[in-house]
C-alpha cells in the first residue's frame, strides 16, 4: 500500500516545477501554456491526484488536503502573474503610443426627445401663451370623475363609446383626460383657465388606434364665454402649431360633457386643401373635439351654471404628431425603434 511519505517528494517537485514555470512566463500565451501543461486532463497534477486510489481510506483525506493546498497556491500565483503581465502590456502600449491632448474628443451619440414629447411641449407652449396653466391627474380614476361628473351616467349610451379597462368595481384606467377638468373645478377658484395632459386607456388597437395613447385638452370657465371665444382659440392654436394660416371648420357632433359639441377639422397642412394621401383627397383632416361645457358638468361640482360658462377642447397627441410629421402608422410611436426616432433629433 502506498504511503503519503512516498508521494510527498513527487508533490513537492511538482510544486517547484509549476511555480518556476509561472515565474518564468513573460506573456499571456506562454502563461496559458503552463496552465494547459500542468492542469490539463493529462497533466502531472491530474496524474498525481489519481494516486489517491492507492492510499488507505484513513490517508485519503490527508492526501486530499495536501493536493488542494498545492492547487490553491499555484492558482493564486497564476492569477497574480496574469495580472502582472497585463499591467506590463498596458504600460508598453501606453509608452509606444502618443496622446495628442489637443485633439477633439469623440462625441458620444446624443439622445433626443420622443416625437410625442416634442408635440406635447409645443402644444403646452402655445396654450401657455394664451394663459392656460398645466394640470396633471391620476391614471386610475373613480367612476365619478371619469364618467358621472362628466354627465355620463351609469346607463348612459356614451359609456359604450369608450371600451374601458376596469381595475375595480368603481375605478377605471381613465379613458380621457377630462377628469382633470373636474379636479380643477373642484379645487380651484373661478375664473379658470387650465390644460391637462397625460396617458389614457381604451380597449382599441389598429393602424390608427392604440390601447394606451395620450391626450391634451383645455378648459376655460368665466362669467361670459361663448362659442366665438372657442373658435378664436382653436384658430390661433392651429395657426401656431402648423406654422401655417390654415382654414378650420366645425362639424356638429355629440359629447356628453359639452353642449353644443363639435368636431374640429383643419385644412390639410401638406396639400393645403388640394387633396393628397394624408387627407385622403378631401383636403381636410380631423384634429379634435370641442364645445361649450355642459351646465350639468358645472353643477356636478357645485358651480353655478347660470353665472359661469365655459368651453373645452381636446386633441389626441399621437394624431397631432402623425399629421405634423407625416407618420403613416400610429404603432411606430410606442415601438421606440431607434431608426424611426433618430429622424426627430
Amino acid at each position: 500500500m502506498t504511503t503519503i511519505e512516498q508521494l510527498k517528494p513527487q508533490l513537492e517537485a511538482l510544486r517547484e516545477d509549476i511555480l518556476n514555470a509561472i515565474a518564468l512566463s513573460k506573456t499571456r500565451p506562454v502563461l496559458y501554456d503552463v496552465k494547459v501543461k500542468y492542469f490539463g486532463k493529462s497533466g502531472p497534477l491530474t496524474a498525481l491526484m489519481k494516486e489517491t486510489g492507492k492510499l488507505s481510506s484513513d490517508l485519503k483525506p490527508l492526501w486530499g488536503q495536501l493536493v488542494n493546498s498545492l492547487m490553491q497556491e499555484v492558482q493564486n500565483n497564476y492569477a497574480q502573474k496574469e495580472e502582472q503581465i497585463k499591467q506590463i502590456e498596458i504600460e508598453e502600449l501606453m509608452s509606444a503610443q502618443e496622446l495628442d491632448v489637443t485633439l477633439s474628443g469623440v462625441k458620444p451619440p446624443m439622445g433626443t426627445y420622443h416625437p410625442l414629447t416634442i408635440v406635447t411641449q409645443q402644444i403646452v407652449a402655445i396654450l401657455s401663451r394664451l394663459g392656460y396653466s398645466l394640470r396633471l391627474g391620476p391614471i386610475i380614476e373613480s367612476d365619478f370623475y371619469n364618467f358621472e361628473a362628466l354627465n355620463i351616467a351609469e346607463n348612459h349610451p356614451a359609456r359604450e363609446m369608450q371600451d374601458t379597462f376596469f381595475v375595480g368595481p368603481k375605478h377605471v384606467l381613465r379613458t380621457h383626460t377630462s377628469p382633470i377638468q373636474i379636479h380643477s373645478l373642484e379645487k380651484e377658484s373661478l375664473p379658470l383657465k387650465v390644460m391637462g395632459t397625460g396617458g389614457v386607456f381604451r380597449c382599441d388597437s389598429d393602424i390608427s388606434h392604440l390601447p394606451h395613447f395620450h391626450q391634451i385638452e383645455g378648459l376655460y370657465v368665466a362669467e361670459q364665454v361663448s362659442m366665438a371665444d372657442l373658435k378664436g382659440t382653436i384658430r390661433f392654436f392651429v395657426k401656431e402649431f402648423f406654422a401655417k394660416d390654415l382654414k378650420i371648420r366645425f362639424r356638429p357632433s355629440y359629447f356628453p360633457f359639452t353642449e353644443p359639441s363639435a368636431e374640429v377639422d383643419c385644412q390639410c397642412p401638406i396639400c393645403q386643401g388640394k387633396g393628397c394621401s394624408l387627407c385622403k383627397q378631401t383636403g381636410w383632416i380631423e384634429i379634435g373635439g370641442c364645445g361649450l361645457v355642459n351646465p350639468k358638468v358645472l353643477e356636478s361640482v357645485h358651480v353655478d351654471s347660470k353665472r359661469w360658462q365655459g368651453f373645452a377642447f381636446g386633441f389626441g397627441i399621437e394624431r397631432m404628431a402623425m399629421i405634423k410629421y407625416h407618420i403613416g402608422d400610429i404603432r411606430l410611436l410606442p415601438e421606440n425603434d431607434l431608426r424611426f426616432l433618430k429622424q426627430f433629433s
